[in-house]
């Protein structure tokens, strides 16, 4: 759904440093590089720009390696003109870095966390949560005892992107076309609201990114490499492990993960826990979303926007596939005792020490595959919140 076509003049410059994404933000950055000089050269280089650029490192660093997006505290303070500068530069630089990457997966990253910091801020900010909103909402309205309600359109764009019973429309308040957000002991009006728009800023953000791709030239992206490696070396070394499991092939997948594949591929109906075992598993072993997803195509139930919703909060949310006590509970281990040696070892407890065991094997027929060995193997599917409530 679109952005409202009437939209709040904001013009309050430190609501617009606090939010340098808002539509009235690029005009106003533009004024100010305007008033104080600040051209490419000084943004990239100069030395009045030296502490947005630390901070803008900082808002990317925060996107990859901190729960709950960037440091909502600003470096400087935003009531004086520099903390303003200083802010909204920071935004813009960091944007002209996750552009330069030309990474969907960076810039959503980046998306998310910048949402995600505009969301903790907007919770707690409500003499500017009508203004955001109504940028941002078709259909907004609050009444005299501080409830707001939504329209029926909105919201069901926007709950999707979002796991919790609450946030099943058959468990909302839906009346003449209106969501009504009601006020909860652990969740407020205005901290579901904030929470609502989290989704539509997260979009707005990142479309703004994608957008200058095509306008980056080679030298301006030539200039941007250093800090674009920064981020993308953290991304790898967040990821290490992960990437270590990569050159996990089929051959080291344990009997459990080929079990559930085999079963949906003859159309079996695997169990809820079966399909989020497989589904972590994959992630943890490094395999693309798309192809955690066909693996789920001959599933009877099989629905392909939905498949990829849920597969996409798996691997959003980390979740660790579970050990072989919790398999076997659910039904979903593939061997008896004496079918397979290596699932009959005592200390065989979990499917990625499996995989771990298979690998090191090989790594002594040939030692250029050694991978070390990790004892941080969870026992828990749930690692990541099934549901989001906040």
């Amino acid at each position: 759904m679109p952005i409202p076509l009437t939209i709040p003049d904001i013009a309050d410059e430190v609501t617009l440093a606090r939010y340098p994404f808002l539509p009235n933000a690029s005009s106003w950055i533009a004024t100010m590089a305007g008033t104080h000089g600040i051209d490419l050269d000084e943004l990239l280089e100069g030395s009045m720009m030296e502490l947005a650029r630390i901070r803008a490192r900082g808002r990317l660093v925060d996107s990859v390696d901190v729960k709950g997006g960037v440091e909502v505290a600003a470096v400087g303070d935003i009531h004086t003109q520099e903390g303003r500068l200083l802010e909204a530069f920071s935004f813009y630089y960091a944007r002209l870095v996750v552009t330069a990457s030309e990474d969907e997966r960076l810039i959503a990253r980046w998306a998310q966390a910048e949402a995600e910091r505009a969301q903790k801020i907007l919770v707690k900010d409500t003499a500017n949560l009508p203004l955001i909103a109504s940028t941002y909402l078709s259909q907004i309205e609050k009444d005299s005892n501080g409830v707001w309600r939504m329209g029926l359109a909105d919201f069901i764009e926007l709950c999707t992107g979002i796991t919790g019973s609450r946030w099943r429309l058959p468990n909302c308040d839906v009346k003449d076309g209106w969501v009504i957000l009601h006020q909860e002991d652990e969740y407020s009006s205005n901290g579901k609201l904030a929470r609502l728009l989290r989704e539509r800023l997260k979009g707005e953000i990142m479309a703004q990114a994608m957008s200058k791709i095509e306008s980056m030239d080679e030298s301006l992206a030539i200039r941007l490499s250093e800090p674009v490696g920064m981020i993308r070396g953290l991304v790898a070394s967040k990821t290490a492990q992960t990437i270590a499991l990569i050159g996990a092939g089929e051959e080291d997948w344990p009997p459990c993960m080929k079990k559930a594949i085999g079963e949906i591929a003859q159309g079996v109906n695997v169990n809820h826990f079966g399909r989020v075992f497989l589904a972590s598993m994959s992630r943890t072993l490094g395999l693309p979303q798309e192809t955690t997803v066909d693996f789920f195509r001959s599933a009877p139930d099989f629905n392909e926007g939905t498949t990829k919703y849920q597969v996409g909060h798996l691997y959003d949310r980390e979740y660790t596939p579970s050990g072989c006590a919790k398999l076997k509970i659910n039904h979903n281990c593939a061997v008896q005792s004496g079918d397979d040696s290596l699932c009959d070892q005592p200390w065989m407890d979990h499917p990625l020490k499996y995989t771990r065991a298979k690998q090191r094997r090989r790594g002594r027929q040939n030692p250029s595959t050694i991978i070390e060995e990790t004892d941080k193997t969870g026992d828990d599917s749930s690692s990541g919140s099934v549901s989001d409530e906040s």
